[in-house]
């Protein structure tokens, strides 16, 4: 029987699947153990996911290994599996922080008007079903198989990717080439580097100066989103100082649209700003809360003389920019188009304020070069940098074998062949697993909800994807 026929058969238990998977609050919580004693480095939402997909896969027929609770793969061997090259399809099964603004629960996934709501549903839940399935649809149709099939499941790519690092060091051998299912059709033949640094700046630690005193700023979800809201708790011992800032807020949100609100709580002043939620790949489309309580910042004067240094340099250097072009002439090139920059986190106290910055930069540039912009910005001040990680760019040319064999699965399936590669922001796991490229299942001119609230898939686009990752499958390891 045809393979896509086989697997046109399975759309209900594909959906089931996927439907029982969201509804397991995967998001990473402290490690913990179970009953057995047995270790969850990720926490007993991600592990009871993952148990639930490595059952799913066993049931298919699969062989399954478990690498300590680490992460592990569901693997359809191939005629000659010790000698056969494998590929490999990388998924992950742990999510972004629910946020706010859901108008279902994020965890009871429904279907309205041929959509699948639900936290996961399109990052990377329903990608992963829709692979798993394209796997068992091959194994069904009884097609010989020249290369293994190996699903590596990773539990913590939105934050450390500690797991797949684990897995790399401790498994029988890695892919060959591959796909991971957590970007974008046609194939992401690019990603950007990515970079993670705070910036710092001490403060007086508790040293008492005369005058309005930032007591704590707290801002953010994660690195990699846009913030969409921004705390702070000013004191000051002026009654009329206060009155001043909400007088201000209010003025500075008329003026600029933006929502600043300052309110009386006890002994000190609460100012909140309010933004909108995006991904740090695409912080066009939200608004950064940071960048907005930064602005209202600027047009107070604190009693410490570090805070108001740390918020001329936010202002001056970086502000709503998106392509660190206030610090610098933007990096680009060809493939890629311009750096992206995004201010994912923020905090202070009365040790310390600092920055959380993401930045995504062109596949033929490095790291050091953008970090040569920011440390000439820090001359002659007090502020410095924290460098938290660096991940490479990843990039394969047009006429790369995989590339060519990915194209034409996806323009064989949809009838699209005037979409072309893309390079993108995000990362993946393509970035630790050599030889794989980001492949679905977002589709062109789709609204992207990925780490936004209401998150979604829609089932026909579920269903489309599954069946051009069979005809990857079948195109690259049985022909």
């Amino acid at each position: 029987m045809d393979y896509l026929e086989v697997l046109d058969g399975m759309k209900g238990e594909m959906l089931e699947t996927l439907q029982d998977l969201i509804r397991i609050d995967s998001v990473q919580t402290p490690e913990v153990k179970g009953e057995d004693g047995a270790v969850y480095p990720f926490g007993k939402g991600i592990q009871n996911a993952y148990e639930y997909t490595l059952k799913a896969g066993r049931d298919m027929g699969f062989e399954t290994v478990n690498y300590d609770n680490y992460g592990g793969h569901i693997e359809l061997k191939g005629e000659d599996p010790e000698h056969s090259e494998t590929f490999g399809i990388t998924v992950h099964l742990d999510e972004v922080p629910v946020g706010e603004g859901w108008e279902t629960d994020p965890f009871d996934p429904i279907v309205k008007d041929g959509w699948i709501y639900g936290r996961g549903t399109s990052d990377d839940k329903g990608p992963t079903v829709a692979a798993l399935y394209a796997m068992k649809a091959i194994k069904e149709s009884g097609l010989p198989l020249k290369k293994n099939v190996r699903m590596i499941v990773g539990l913590d790519e939105e934050t450390e990717k500690n797991g797949m690092i684990y897995y790399k060091e401790h498994a029988d051998k890695l892919p060959e080439l591959g796909i991971t299912p957590d970007g974008d059709f046609p194939v992401v033949q690019g990603e950007m580097g990515i970079l993670v640094f705070d910036i710092v700046r001490k403060l007086s630690g508790g040293r008492k100066y005369d005058g309005l005193a930032l007591k704590s700023l707290k801002s953010g979800v994660a690195y990699n989103l846009v913030s969409p809201e921004a705390k702070a708790v000013l004191h000051s011992d002026s009654a009329a100082e206060y009155d001043a800032i909400i007088k201000k807020a209010e003025e500075f949100s008329e003026k600029t649209g933006y929502k600043v609100e300052a309110k009386k709580s006890g002994k000190n002043l609460n100012v909140v700003s309010r933004g909108v939620q995006a991904h740090g790949a695409r912080p066009h489309e939200g608004l950064n809360a940071i960048s907005i309580i930064m602005e209202f910042f600027g047009g107070l004067e604190f009693a410490d003389p570090g805070v108001n240094e740390f918020v001329e340099y936010y202002n001056k250097y970086i502000g709503f920019d998106l392509k660190g072009g206030k610090m610098g002439p933007v990096l680009t090139d060809e493939p890629s188009g311009d750096l992206i920059f995004n201010v994912g986190l923020a905090s202070a106290d009365e040790e310390v304020i600092s920055v959380t910055v993401n930045v995504r930069y062109p596949v033929t540039r490095k790291g050091e070069d953008f970090y040569d912009v920011v440390e000439k910005t820090m001359d002659g001040t007090e502020l410095g940098i924290v460098k938290v990680m660096e991940e490479n760019p990843v990039y394969l040319p047009d006429d790369s074998p995989l590339v060519i064999n990915l194209m034409e699965s996806y323009v064989e399936e949809t009838g699209d062949d005037k979409t072309k590669p893309l390079v993108l922001g995000g990362g993946t796991y393509a970035k630790l697993i050599p030889g794989t490229l980001a492949f679905g299942a977002m589709f062109p001119g789709r609204e992207d909800r990925m780490h936004q609230a209401n998150e979604r898939m829609l089932l026909e686009d579920f269903y489309k994807a599954a069946r051009i990752y069979a005809r990857a499958i079948y195109k690259i390891c049985c022909q």
